[in-house]
């Protein structure tokens, strides 16, 4: 695997991150990541907010998925999920970046609870 620019074997840089795809288990693209939200204080990953549903980009949802709920395949140089589009029909979810209060312990709680996550 050639790795470029912003990217090691174990790293890779935010940007590159951005706008890939997410497919289901079965391999079928079910969106694409807008952007991931980085715990400050560990540094680690906490949410990856995936854009699903509209056309073109126009009408999309954003849902905030626990990181850990993503594994990247090199085969389909995406991330893979076994969070179905049925699922995501009623995972909390927002329609732009201002209609979401990431500093609202309770819609954090809503997203964790909904995937089953433990923080």
């Amino acid at each position: 695997m050639v790795t470029e620019a912003r990217e090691t074997a174990n790293l890779i840089g935010s940007d590159k991150v951005e706008g890939t795809a997410v497919y289901d288990v079965d391999g079928t693209k079910i969106g694409s990541i807008e952007r991931v939200m980085i715990d400050k204080l560990s540094g680690k990953v906490s949410y990856a907010v995936l854009s699903f549903g509209g056309f073109l980009g126009i009408g999309d949802d954003h849902y905030p998925l626990p990181w850990q709920s993503l594994k990247y395949d090199t085969n389909l140089g995406g991330y893979v999920t076994g969070i179905t589009e049925a699922q995501l029909q009623n995972a909390p979810r927002f329609s732009n970046d201002n209609a979401w209060n990431w500093g609202d312990p309770a819609q954090t709680r809503s997203v964790n609870d909904y995937y089953g996550v433990a923080v």
